[in-house]
């Protein structure tokens, strides 16, 4: 039924509870791991050095999306990873169209702060072509 799941990372270690679920959910189903991360061109003040700041951003996605290919494979289950830069909500639903499942992390804001601040995962789950599982990362508790 699931063939390939769609892992979205960051560099926090609430991604690392992220990973770990997919990774259960993969093993279980015999599926691939495409593991995502977007370098998120809006967070860059116009006035600075963008190539030293973009250097540095794609280091750690790379760095993340390595780690998180190598323990996936450590546990037997095919993984790949790719860096992107643009919007993260964007960019995860264009890779979700490649995907049977979407598993990503949900910080669980609400209220102002979620108004304020938008929700990545709030918009994933409305727009994406394929269903998509949330994992509990920090954020408020219920």
């Amino acid at each position: 039924m699931y063939d390939r799941i769609l892992v979205p990372l960051d560099e926090s270690e609430e991604s690392e509870r992220v990973l770990d679920h997919a990774l259960d959910f993969a093993d279980a189903a015999d599926a691939t791991v495409h593991l995502l991360s977007v370098v998120d061109e809006k967070v860059l003040p116009r006035d600075v050095a963008e190539d030293i700041l973009f250097d540095s951003l794609d280091a750690v996605a790379t760095e993340t999306v390595d780690e998180g290919v190598d323990a996936a494979e450590d546990r037997g289950i095919d993984a790949d990873g790719d860096v992107v830069h643009g919007k993260p909500a964007k960019a995860i639903l264009d890779a979700a169209g490649d995907a049977d499942l979407v598993v990503m992390g949900t910080h669980g804001r609400r209220g102002v702060d979620r108004v304020l601040l938008g929700s990545v995962s709030a918009r994933v789950v409305r727009k994406s072509p394929v269903p998509v599982l949330l994992v509990p990362v920090g954020g408020s508790e219920a």
